[in-house]
Order: structure tokens, then C-alpha cells, then sequence
């Protein structure tokens, strides 16, 4: 009997369940969403009930256009939002909302923190203080919702990121993977293990936390009434390491970039730790007794500014307008865009850059608004690769995401980092990549070489500017971004 994977992908705004088979066809998906909380300025939260409910709909939508029954699923592999932390007690039952990575609520708990212990929570973690990562969010928790430390305590509750619940909801099993309890602020990618220092900074009781497993082995088996069988589940990473994986970046120096509404830029860097002052530094997943690492640089917006061109310009009616308009003009005509809407991310990190566009006379029209928002996305994303060649040699990138189908953008991102641009035949990479460590667990693949054999390149953009054009257009853009940095802060000093 052909047996297929099960992947769910489990983000920020929806739930997805997507079904493969053994040559990286989609044969059915599902996708449900649910909603954010904001109950104060800055607060994020989900209702961890509400994400399960959707992830069910979603599996059984997926099985549903795929015509197929449970009994056809050979493995499942879950893939989710990172950083985002749940607290449930031994029937899986939530004791509070999610925090989302997004929310801001203990900023200042983090930038007290920053000030002592940065240093060695780089080193130990990889990662640079702040309310992003779950330590913090975790710490929340306890210290303020009533009667939560004193469960802790007793060892009646359990902490998971988004796939810890999951797995935990599916089988019982309380587990995490290299990747993303390298994303919690507690781990240390050096020993791999929970780091007793951190946890006694963030005074969190050890019992509370999940056992931490590779990427790729038979967690548990799903429960009966969930899916009226026991099917394994043997797949699990953050939702960007799943997506290098799922784009074949099992080489070190191999790099990917997922465009959405922000851009995230990973390189594997193989066996080796390396640290950099503007990028993090994470594990890429753990797999056959090896541990690989990464470097990752997070650009806030990208995505998100042709969505303002969209909802708050209103000047394009939907995101595939900006191609038509930016190949109407031959150039930007000296305008650019900087798009700090919430500061800027890698390698800048300035949380007080504000959005800027210069360079407008009475002759700039949407055309060049629409160039330079796209141009921008590839400003952002070189700015990065730069940060990445400091430390490891870049040959090319892989993409993937919603806007690597803009043809100009692809082009213009080959042109101004100089390196060929791939896009890939299959783009559910996130998917992808959770179906691939699912499926390696259960033998459903054999190896890493015959997955490399399945990766099909759809395009290549080869780069054609000139360096003199490359040099002048990226210096300018240096110039833009100077004058957005800090600029709340000039700003609140007038």
C-alpha cells in the first residue's frame, strides 16, 4: 500500500496540514486560522485551545482533498512558530494564553537583564537578550499568574514552545527538538542541555521543561480517538530551520531566504558554532547523532511594507500590482525606501529606526513608491548576506515564500548581492522540510542524498548589473538607512 506524510505547519495567524508523497508532491492541504489577543499596548497572546482546533481541521481537511484515510499516513512532522510559549498541565490542558514571539511584555525585564548577563547568554545561547525568546515569556508566567510557580514547583505543569504542545496534545509525549529549544533563551547550543545558569537567572524549575530530542526520531504515537490509529510522530522543527531543510541546505555555506512578512535569512554552518555581533546564532536541526548550527538574520518587514503600499497608501490593489509598476520606470530615480515601520532588525537592530522614503520630487509617481519598496526587500536581504560573508563564503541563495513569484524582485535581488537566485519548483519549503525529518525517521526516505534528488529548481536569476550600478545603488540606499536610524529617539528629543 503507497503511503504518504503528513506535515503541519503550524504559524503565526493559521494552522496548515499538508500531505506529501515520496517524490515532494502536494496531494492535499488544509488551513484553518485563529485568532491574536491583544489585551494591552504591545501584548500578543493566542488561545492554545484554538490553535489545536484549528491544527485538527486543517489535518482532517488535508486528508479530505487528498482522498485518502489515516491508515495511508506512514509519519507525521510538525513545523510552528518559534519562540511562542504555552504552560499546560498533565491533561494538556492550557493554564493561560499563549505568548506570542511578538509580544513585548517583558522588554523590560530583558533590558534589565541585557545590561549583566548579555555576554553569556550570547555565548551560551547564541542569541541576543530579549522579550522575542521565551525565557522571559516563561518567567512572566510564573511570577504572575496565581498559583502557577507553586505548581511548578510540585512538578504538576509542563512548558513547551507551539510543536512541544502539539506533540504533547498528539501523543502524550512531553518532547522538543535542537531547533527550537534553541530558540527559548535556556538552552545551550554548546552541550545541548538546559543550562542550569540560565535557569536559575530566569528562576525556572527544571521540571517544568520538555525532554530535548533530534529533529528527526519517533517521538510518540498519535492517540486512537484523534485519528482513529497510532501513527508515529517523527519530524519536528522551528518553522526556519524547517524551511532550510526543506530547500536542501544540508551543506555547509548553503543558504536560504524566506520572503514573507518579514524576511528570514538562514546559512548552515555545518558542525561549526559561529558567532557574529549582528546576526544569531541557532542550531539548524539535529539529525543522525550530529547537531548542525546556523546563522540567522530576521528582517522585521518586508512583506508587511507592500501590504502598507496596499492598506495605507492605497496606491496597488493587491501585492502582484507592484511588479507591473516597478518595470513601468526604468529606475527609482533616486528614490528609496526604508521600511523601519517597528525599527530594524539584522544587522542593524535599532528598535528606534523609523520608516523613511527620500529622494521624492514632483516628478516621483507610484511607480517609483512601488520600485522602491521591492528594491528595498533586496537592500534588506543584501545587508544581511553581507553580515553572513563575514564568516562563511555565500555562492547562492535559495528562496522561497509569497513574494519570490515577483520576477522583478527575484532579478533585482540577483543583481544587487552579485550570486544567482533560486527558486525552487516546490515552495511549501516550511512543510517540506518537516515531511522530510518525518519521513528520514521512518526510513519513508532513505537519506539526505536521495532528498537532494528531489529538490527541482523552477528558475535561476542570474546576476546582470554592472558594479559600478550595483556600487552607486547600494550606497545610496546606505545613505537612506543612516538618516532612519534612531529617528524616534531625534525625534522624542525635540
Amino acid at each position: 500500500m503507497e503511503k504518504f506524510i503528513l506535515a503541519l505547519d503550524e504559524g503565526t495567524t493559521s494552522a496548515r496540514a499538508m500531505i506529501f508523497d515520496k517524490d515532494s508532491n502536494v496531494l492535499g492541504s488544509g488551513q484553518y486560522e485563529f485568532p491574536q489577543y491583544f489585551p494591552k499596548p504591545g501584548w500578543v497572546e493566542h488561545n492554545p485551545e484554538e490553535i489545536w482546533n484549528a491544527q485538527v481541521v486543517a489535518i482532517k481537511t488535508a486528508l479530505e482533498k487528498a482522498k485518502i484515510g489515516p491508515e495511508k499516513i506512514a509519519s507525521i512532522g510538525i513545523t510552528n512558530q518559534r519562540e511562542t510559549t504555552i504552560v499546560w498541565d498533565k491533561n494538556g490542558k492550557p493554564l493561560y494564553n499563549a505568548i506570542v514571539w511578538q509580544c513585548r511584555r517583558t522588554s523590560e525585564m530583558v533590558e534589565k537583564i541585557k545590561h549583566e548577563y548579555g555576554d553569556i547568554i550570547k555565548e551560551k545561547t547564541g542569541l541576543v537578550p530579549d522579550a522575542y525568546f521565551s525565557a522571559s515569556k516563561l518567567k512572566w508566567l510564573l511570577d504572575n499568574v496565581p498559583g502557577l510557580r507553586e505548581k511548578a514547583e510540585k512538578g504538576e505543569i509542563k512548558f513547551g514552545t507551539v510543536d512541544s504542545f502539539l506533540i504533547y496534545k498528539l501523543t502524550g509525549e512531553h518532547v522538543t527538538d535542537y531547533s527550537n529549544a534553541s530558540r527559548t533563551m535556556l538552552f545551550n547550543i554548546k552541550k545541548l542541555e538546559w543550562d542550569d545558569e540560565l535557569l536559575e537567572l530566569f528562576d525556572i524549575p527544571q521540571s517544568l521543561l520538555p525532554e530535548v530530542k533530534e529533529s528527526s526520531e519517533i517521538y510518540g504515537y498519535t492517540k486512537k480517538e484523534i485519528l482513529g490509529r497510532e501513527i508515529p510522530v517523527s519530524g519536528d522543527a522551528g518553522d526556519q530551520q524547517a524551511a532550510l531543510f526543506g530547500q536542501a541546505c544540508f551543506e555547509e555555506g548553503m543558504v536560504k531566504a524566506t520572503y514573507g512578512t518579514g524576511n528570514f535569512i538562514l546559512a548552515n554552518t555545518g558542525k561549526m558554532i559561529l558567532y557574529s555581533d549582528n546576526l544569531l546564532t541557532t542550531i539548524a536541526w539535529g539529525l543522525n547523532g550530529e547537531v548542525n548550527y546556523a546563522l540567522e538574520g530576521s528582517i522585521f518587514i518586508t512583506g508587511a511594507a507592500i501590504q502598507w503600499l496596499r492598506d495605507g497608501l492605497k496606491i496597488i490593489r493587491d501585492a502582484t500590482e507592484t511588479e507591473e509598476l516597478a518595470i513601468r520606470v526604468l529606475s527609482n530615480e533616486g528614490v528609496y525606501f526604508v521600511p523601519a515601520f517597528v525599527g530594524l532588525g539584522a544587522p542593524y537592530w535599532d528598535q528606534y529606526a523609523r520608516g523613511l522614503i527620500i529622494g521624492i520630487t514632483r516628478g516621483t509617481t507610484r511607480e517609483h513608491i512601488a520600485r522602491a519598496t521591492l528594491e528595498a526587500i533586496a537592500y534588506l536581504t543584501r545587508d544581511v548576506i553581507e553580515e553572513m560573508e563575514k564568516l562563511i563564503q555565500v555562492k547562492e541563495l535559495r528562496v522561497d515564500g509569497g513574494a519570490t513569484k515577483n520576477d522583478f524582485l527575484m532579478q533585482f535581488q540577483a543583481d544587487i548581492i552579485n550570486k544567482n537566485v533560486i527558486r525552487p519548483v516546490v515552495q511549501e519549503t516550511t512543510s517540506l522540510g518537516a515531511a522530510y525529518l518525518a519521513g528520514l525517521a521512518v526510513e519513508y526516505w532513505e537519506s539526505l542524498e536521495e532528498i537532494r534528488n528531489l529538490w527541482k529548481i523552477e528558475r535561476t536569476f542570474e546576476p546582470v548589473m554592472d558594479e559600478e550600478k550595483r556600487k552607486r545603488l547600494y550606497a545610496g540606499w546606505k545613505e537612506a538607512v543612516k538618516r532612519a536610524l534612531a529617528w524616534a529617539k531625534v525625534v522624542e528629543g525635540l
